[in-house]
């Protein structure tokens, strides 16, 4: 057809016809005032008996091969907006702007409820959702006579003779539509391919579909598609023509199967994608912490926050893991990628990390522990992580650094300044040393760990974010006075309101803890010769401790467990026993000892001398547990002050 590539004024424009009313898009095409104008130019002689185009300005040939042409193009035009759409909605919608009204007067969209999902199995009955309308507005929709006139002189049509639109120019049709099996509509959709709504099967199927209290039109002015994805059909089509417009031709049936089938594989690919992304998604937030620990002596902190982009998953994790001596591990990391294979390798370094934060190493050993798993996982598996330990009585902090930014401290004057702590290499290189400093931790000051997302993006390099991070934090401690630091919660939202439009091309890990300490008049230290005598001398320093303290109503209680505690570490310990005790909101008892062997809580029979001491503690003391240290092991306690709820 070599006329059907030919331009002549009034066709349909391909780039135009069917295209939303977006930035540089032809508005008109899709419902706009001028839309009905294109409408008639795309089926104008479809009536006539010679097939004269525009008043018989061209032969029978030339008209037909003019009104293929057009065909044709506006199937490529409506085709390439169809697969714009990423998701479900975009891609319903694209074709409803699409077709109406170039190609129909109105369309109603159904969709399989639920969608499967690639090759799953649908259970139960199979149920169709209307799930989009789309319709050329009336001509009482126009605002005053000059809207009528213009409606009028671009050949806007009377929807309202529409027999399925409803009085208030509605599109009136069945929400569900559960599919008989063996029925009409059963039938057409297993065909596959579109029908007349006048055909013998559409005939019983549309009212199937729409319901029966809706009429239907009738002749040639209703399409049936069915939506076939990959696997199955997943939903329906239905398009119409009011009775002022031509009705539709055989060849519109080839049209509709092309829209038809570009509609449902984008529909299947945006499910897919759709699941995919949900489960990443769902698989990088189950790996962090559903909530994080109360450690005496420092508050935390946290936030975490998915790439604007929702499959761009990321590695991101942070963790605060409680220590023996009232300590508290501090973690962030970020795996290198953006994929579920990131999440998942993050899930397994965060484990790695946890059971060699419960062995006690130094942050430094755990560091090159993590390098070493992540070797293991392959040769390509890298990953940023910053750990920190916080000893709230000595109120200090060691921290190792492999390839992290580094914290931020904000003091309680307002001063913010990013900690020096060296950088070393991403965990996976490999035979890197890693290093560990120790710093002060003052009462009163906020540590801010974080994850590269929050400071680098394409509009900014890593320290100008940093330095940018610092700022705001002195900022907003500023605005809530010297001597009071600003709320934990909110200093975490507000650091992240400094994130702009363009700053999300990563996902964001951001942990903050806030240093209490503990006062040195709250501890009490002593230590323990292996011998008989130790628990004797141990319930003495303890009534000792509770006499300064005021808390001489725990005095029994304490001092039956101590003996307990301590009578077991001497019997297996070499090397002097330590015992300490915290008062804070708490009374906490740690007993430690050179034995690598964990205690275990049985029960002890009728003729058994021992075998209850553990028994006692866990029906006394309000928490109680041992942890394996690199030099043996610390059992601890805890009993709840007089006067305290008890919040177990």
């Amino acid at each position: 057809m070599p006329d059907a590539s030919r331009p002549r004024e009034g066709a349909v424009d391909a780039d135009t016809a069917g295209q939303g009313a977006g930035a540089g898009e032809g508005a008109d095409a899709l419902g706009g005032q001028g839309g009905a104008a294109q409408a008639q130019v795309y089926v104008q002689g479809a009536g006539t008996p010679d097939g004269a185009v525009g008043g018989g300005l061209q032969g029978a040939d030339g008209g037909v091969a003019r009104r293929e042409g057009d065909r044709l193009r506006f199937v490529g035009a409506a085709t390439r907006r169809i697969a714009r759409g990423i998701d479900l909605d975009e891609i319903v919608l694209g074709l409803c702007r699409a077709t109406v009204p170039t190609f129909s007067d109105a369309i109603l969209v159904y969709l399989r409820d639920p969608l499967p999902v690639g090759d799953e199995r649908p259970v139960g009955p199979v149920v169709l959702r209307l799930r989009r309308t789309d319709r050329l507005r009336p001509i009482d929709d126009l605002a005053g006579a000059e809207g009528a006139g213009a409606a009028g002189a671009a050949g806007e049509l009377d929807f309202s003779q529409l027999p399925l639109v409803g009085p208030q120019g509605d599109l009136p049709a069945a929400e569900l539509c559960e599919i008989r099996p063996g029925g009409a509509l059963a039938e057409v959709l297993r065909g596959v391919r579109p029908v007349f709504g006048s055909a013998a099967g559409a005939k019983d199927a549309l009212p199937e579909l729409l319901g029966s209290e809706h009429p239907v039109p009738r002749g040639q002015r209703a399409i049936l598609a069915p939506l076939r994805g990959r696997r199955r059909v997943i939903g329906s089509a239905v398009f119409l023509r009011s009775p002022e417009r031509p009705a539709f031709e055989q060849n519109d049936l080839l049209v509709a199967a092309q829209l038809a089938t570009h509609t449902a594989l984008g529909i299947d690919k945006a499910v897919l994608y759709g699941r995919e992304a949900y489960i990443a998604d769902e698989l990088q937030r189950t790996m962090l912490p559903d909530s994080l620990p109360q450690p005496t002596g420092v508050r935390l902190a946290s936030r975490y926050l998915p790439a604007a982009e929702t499959a761009r998953v990321g590695g991101d994790w942070y963790d605060a893991i409680p220590l023996p001596g009232s300590r508290v591990a501090l973690v962030v990391g970020d795996v290198m990628g953006h994929s579920m294979t990131s999440a998942a390798i993050m899930g397994q370094l965060r484990t790695t990390a946890q059971t060699l934060a419960q062995l006690d190493l130094p942050p430094a050993e755990v560091l090159h522990h993590l390098d070493e798993q992540a070797q293991r996982l392959g040769s390509d598996r890298m990953a940023t992580c910053l750990y920190a330990v916080y000893d709230p009585v000595s109120h200090r902090i060691t921290i190792a650094n492999a390839g992290h930014p580094p914290p931020v401290l904000l003091h309680l004057g307002g001063r913010a300044e990013v900690l020096r702590v060296p950088p070393g290499a991403p965990i996976g290189v490999g035979g890197v040393d890693f290093e560990a400093v120790e710093l002060d931790a003052p009462a009163g000051a906020t540590l801010l760990l974080y994850t590269d997302g929050l400071v680098e993006s394409r509009l900014r390099d890593v320290w100008t974010g940093i330095e940018q991070l610092r700022e705001r934090l002195a900022t907003t401690a500023q605005l809530t006075g010297l001597d009071h630091p600003p709320p934990l919660e909110a200093l975490c939202d507000d650091v992240l309101d400094m994130l702009g439009p363009g700053d999300r091309d990563d996902d964001i890990a951001l942990l903050a803890a806030r240093f209490d300490g503990i006062a040195p008049s709250d501890v009490a230290y002593w230590f323990l010769d292996p011998e008989e005598t130790a628990p004797g001398r141990a319930r003495r320093f303890a009534r000792r401790a509770l006499t300064r303290w005021g808390l001489e109503e725990l005095q029994d209680s304490l001092e039956l467990l101590v003996s307990e505690v301590v009578t077991n570490a001497v019997r297996y310990a070499e090397r002097p026993v330590t015992l300490r005790l915290l008062r804070t909101d708490v009374l906490r008892c740690e007993v430690g000892d050179d034995s690598p062997q964990l205690p275990r809580q049985r029960r002890a029979r009728d003729t058994d001398e021992g075998g209850r001491g553990l028994f006692l503690v866990n029906r006394m003391a309000r928490r109680w547990g041992a942890t394996r240290l690199s030099s043996g092991k610390v059992v601890w306690f805890e009993l709840p002050l007089p006067g305290a709820q008890d919040r177990r």
